[in-house]
């Protein structure tokens, strides 16, 4: 008779862990370098939330900009698919900062 643990192997640890594969960073790049903020609503109950597209920048960066811009607006954000959200309606002034960063900024969209 053979024995049964030879023939229901079901799991085995014998591999090792799984090393989870590295993500990979999103940039959001325009083709022709222009920064452009928009603003949207849709899916946030009516509330306004300007959104910076078109940065070419590390993920790093991205994110230290994105917490300057929040902090000199006194609103929160976030980092979203290469992408700074903030939770502002005021993109004049987000306009402002990011020339003074000497990038090319254009309001986009209403």
């Amino acid at each position: 008779m053979q024995d049964w643990k030879d023939a229901l192997l079901v799991y085995s640890t014998d591999g090792g862990k799984i090393k989870p594969q590295p993500k990979e960073e999103v940039r959001s790049v325009s083709k022709d370098g222009i920064v452009r903020i928009h603003r949207e609503t849709k899916g946030r109950k009516g509330k306004g939330v300007s959104i910076v597209k078109g940065l070419d920048l590390p993920a790093s960066e991205l994110k230290s900009l994105c917490s300057e811009l929040k902090k000199k607006c006194g609103c929160g954000g976030a980092v979203k698919e290469g992408n700074i959200e903030v939770q502002t309606d005021d993109r004049e002034k987000l306009k402002s900062l990011l020339e003074n960063k000497k990038f090319t900024v254009k309001l986009a969209g209403s």
